[in-house]
C-alpha cells in the first residue's frame, strides 16, 4: 500500500510540473526538487497555470492608494498616484505621463515619471501576484522545511533568491505554504539574501476568486483594494488620461 501511495503522489507531482512549466531562466539546477513540487502545488491551488496564462487584465489599488490597470498579455499599464497618470508599456518602457491631466513634455521629467510607474508596477504587482511567480526567470527555490506561521498554522516554507532580474535582485523571500489549502499564508522579506533575519514577516489572507484565479488582498494591517480580473477593457484605458469610471474596472 505504501508503495502504491508513493507512486500516486509521484505521478501527481509530475502532472503538476507538466501543467506548470518554468519560465526561461528559472534556476532548476540549483533549486530543491521538493521546493519545485510545492511551487507547482501552489499554482494548482490558485486555479492552475492555464487559467493564470489566460488571465489578461488585472486591476487593483496598492494598499488603497496607487491604482494599477495591467494588461498582462501586452505589458501595457495605467498607473495613477495622486495627480499623476502614467500610460506606458513595461517591456519597451515607453509611454506618456500626465500631471493634473497635462502631458509632460520635458524628456528628463518624463523619463523619471515613466521609471516611477515601471518600478511601482514591478513592486506592487509582486505584493499581489507573487505566488504565481515562484518559477520565474532568475528564481532559485529552496525548501526550508516545516514551520508554523505566526498564527500557529502548520506550513511548509520555501525560500526564493534571485539572479539578474527585477529592480532588487539582492532580495530574498521566505514563503509559508499552508499544509491543507496549499495557498501562501505568510511571507518574510530579507533586504539581502545573506541576511539572517527578515526585515518583516506578514500574512497573506482573504484569498478570493477573481475570474478563474485566486488572489489574496489581506496583508495584516494593510489591504489592497478594488482588486478585479477582467476579460475585456476599452483601449482608451491605456491611451487616454481622461479620468476613469472605476466602476467599470470592477465588473468581473
Amino acid at each position: 500500500m505504501l508503495r502504491l501511495l508513493l507512486v500516486f503522489f509521484f505521478c501527481i507531482g509530475l502532472a503538476h510540473a507538466a501543467d506548470n512549466p518554468a519560465a526561461p531562466g528559472f534556476n532548476a539546477a540549483d533549486s530543491d526538487p521538493k521546493a519545485i513540487a510545492l511551487a507547482d502545488e501552489v499554482m494548482a491551488a490558485m486555479g492552475g497555470r492555464a487559467n493564470w496564462d489566460a488571465t489578461r487584465y488585472i486591476t487593483w489599488r496598492f494598499f488603497g492608494f496607487r491604482l494599477h490597470v495591467w494588461d498582462k498579455w501586452t505589458g501595457d499599464i495605467r498607473f495613477e498616484q495622486d495627480d499623476l497618470t502614467v500610460l506606458m508599456n513595461i517591456h519597451s518602457k515607453e509611454g506618456r505621463a500626465f500631471v493634473a491631466e497635462k502631458e509632460i513634455s520635458d524628456p528628463d521629467t518624463l523619463a523619471a515619471k515613466l521609471d516611477h510607474g515601471y518600478r511601482s508596477l514591478i513592486n506592487d504587482s509582486y505584493w499581489l501576484v507573487m505566488p504565481y511567480k515562484l518559477k520565474d526567470t532568475g528564481v532559485t527555490l529552496r525548501y526550508r522545511g516545516l514551520e508554523a506561521t505566526e498564527d500557529g498554522r502548520p506550513a511548509e516554507v520555501l525560500e526564493l533568491t534571485f539572479q539578474d532580474v527585477g529592480v532588487t535582485p539582492q532580495n530574498k523571500y521566505a514563503v509559508w505554504i499552508d499544509q491543507e489549502s496549499r495557498l501562501v499564508t505568510q511571507w518574510a522579506f530579507y533586504r539581502e539574501a545573506t541576511d539572517a533575519e527578515p526585515r518583516f514577516i506578514g500574512p497573506w489572507t482573504n484569498w478570493q476568486r477573481h475570474g478563474s484565479i485566486l488572489l489574496s488582498d489581506g496583508r495584516g494591517e494593510r489591504q489592497h483594494t478594488d482588486v478585479a480580473v477582467l476579460d475585456k477593457l476599452a483601449r482608451k484605458v491605456f491611451t487616454s488620461p481622461d479620468p476613469l469610471d472605476c466602476s467599470c474596472l470592477m465588473k468581473e
